[in-house]
């Protein structure tokens, strides 16, 4: 708006500085321009728009920011990385699947010819059938940082859905002066709160997950809840634990 804004006072300026001079030389005949100097104080079509453009901008300006985009933001931040977290999950899976084969094939060896044939299978095997302690780690950061991604991206996207919750965040940017981007921003599984800690202060205001204020339902579940919710999901169906190893695999043995 700035740059716009003064862009045009800057042409009407010289516009007024021309017509000064106007007034004063054409009275007493004693100067003359070249007769192009009035174009040097155009406006020129693209300023306008700027101006113009700049001027519906600032119509829909909010001084201190938009809580509800900061929140929406920053789920979709979180929504990335927790896509990232789960194609280095499923990458490492693969990589350690066999761990199923063997399951599988054990738990069906019931008499001691099927459990011979377990020992020289593995035996056969041993080598393609280790698990890497490189693998391992990864796997399990690649789960914590799933359920940090995810807790974090739910929590923005519920305190986001909330008029309450949003109205009093957007008062505590108000309050405190600030503007909402600027807000440190943070999910706490501990204290279970979304906070924004307002720039330049101290201060900063939270809305409870808990079931704590604005009407907010406790968003926490229970592990079986959880749990359930997990093997009914596309990504538990699809998986080698839920087809097998065989059908996963090779498309064979699949159950229809």
């Amino acid at each position: 708006m700035i740059d716009a804004s003064s862009a045009i006072v800057d042409q009407i300026d010289r516009g007024i500085m021309l017509v000064g001079a106007a007034t004063e030389y054409s009275h007493h005949g004693d100067a003359l321009s070249d007769g192009t100097l009035s174009v040097s104080a155009h406006i020129n079509t693209a300023q306008l728009e700027a101006y113009n453009s700049a001027l519906m901008g600032m119509q829909q300006y909010m001084p201190y920011g938009s809580v509800a985009d900061v929140l929406e933001n920053a789920a979709v931040e979180q929504l990335e990385l927790m896509d990232n977290a789960i194609e280095t999950f499923t990458e490492v899976t693969v990589d350690m699947i066999t761990v199923v084969q063997v399951a599988e094939i054990s738990e069906q060896a019931v008499t001691p010819d099927d459990k011979a044939e377990v020992q020289m299978f593995v035996s056969d095997n041993s080598e393609t059938l280790q698990i890497s302690q490189e693998d391992v780690e990864t796997y399990n950061q690649s789960v914590d940082d799933i359920e940090t991604h995810a807790n974090t991206a739910s929590a923005y996207i519920a305190v986001a859905a909330n008029a309450e919750a949003v109205e009093f965040l957007q008062t505590g940017a108000e309050n405190n002066n600030a503007d909402a981007a600027e807000a440190a921003l943070s999910y706490d599984a501990n204290m279970q709160w979304v906070r924004m800690g307002w720039a330049n202060t101290n201060n900063g205001s939270a809305v409870m997950l808990n079931g704590g204020n604005f009407g907010m339902p406790n968003l926490y579940a229970s592990e079986p809840d959880i749990l359930v919710a997990g093997t009914e999901s596309e990504f538990y169906q699809t998986s080698p634990v839920a087809l097998g190893y065989e059908c996963f695999m090779n498309q064979t043995d699949c159950e229809i």
